[in-house]
């Protein structure tokens, strides 16, 4: 199976093409953009095609998405298929204040223009959207819940930082799930650096079973590795891969 690369985890890297280029020389195929990568979708375009890679799906903030015709052109530009939206737009849902029935309104609105453009749309989970409201409802359940056409890219690790099980929402909304993000956990204590994560493999995570949990009980066709803090994204690229490649999947 072929695996992408969040290009988020490299934003600290000199060059972008020098980093695609490494990317493809590694095994990689595919990477997923985020927002701070699109001012020049043409000159993004013609960079990928150089190092030989594809950008299926990328990451916009809620802000870039709202002018929608404009993200469109960008996906037209570069071939995205399917876009998530990473987290959500302002610090107050993080500190449990946002309106996340109005946000997944506004999500909603989003996936549909996106649909009629023949393209995807989801959402990119963290671990605020797992707190339950007055009703037991979890912001995840409201996002997918206002709209059938919203996927989930569920990155697995940060459901796991929420205590929550991820095999429960794998089986409970597994029909909803069209990409996975791949980290790992460092064990308690390790990788202060890095703030806690891992290069997948090495750290808690039991990454051989999950992958085959994930095929079984989902629709994801992206399976994209990301470290939010690695000192060294190539190091994090190199080591994952080779940790997925030794599975044989």
């Amino acid at each position: 199976m072929d695996f992408s690369y969040q290009l988020y985890s490299a934003r600290n890297e000199a060059s972008l093409d020098d980093t695609l280029k490494t990317l493809s020389g590694l095994g990689y195929t595919q990477v997923e953009g985020w927002g701070g990568q699109f001012a020049d979708p043409a000159a993004l375009a013609q960079s990928l095609k150089n190092a030989g890679l594809s950008m299926p799906t990328a990451h916009m903030g809620f802000a870039q998405l709202e002018d929608t015709d404009a993200a469109l052109r960008i996906v037209d530009t570069v071939g995205i298929d399917t876009v998530y939206c990473p987290a959500p737009p302002s610090e107050a849902f993080r500190l449990g204040l946002g309106d996340w029935q109005h946000f997944a309104e506004g999500l909603a609105r989003i996936a549909a223009a996106f649909k009629a453009a023949g393209k995807g749309f989801g959402y990119h989970n963290h671990h605020w959207e797992f707190a339950r409201d007055a009703n037991g409802k979890t912001p995840m359940e409201l996002i997918l819940d206002a709209s059938p056409d919203t996927q989930w890219e569920m990155d697995l690790a940060w459901v796991v930082k929420a205590n929550e099980d991820p095999l429960f929402w794998l089986d409970k909304l597994g029909s909803r799930i069209t990409a996975v993000h791949v980290k790992d956990i460092a064990p308690a204590g390790e990788n202060a650096d890095e703030d806690g994560w891992a290069d997948v493999g090495h750290g808690t995570l039991d990454w051989k079973t999950l992958i085959g949990e994930v095929k079984a009980k989902t629709k994801a066709r992206y399976f994209v590795l990301e470290h939010d803090k690695p000192a060294d994204a190539i190091r994090f690229a190199r080591r994952s891969m080779d940790t997925l490649k030794s599975f044989g999947v």
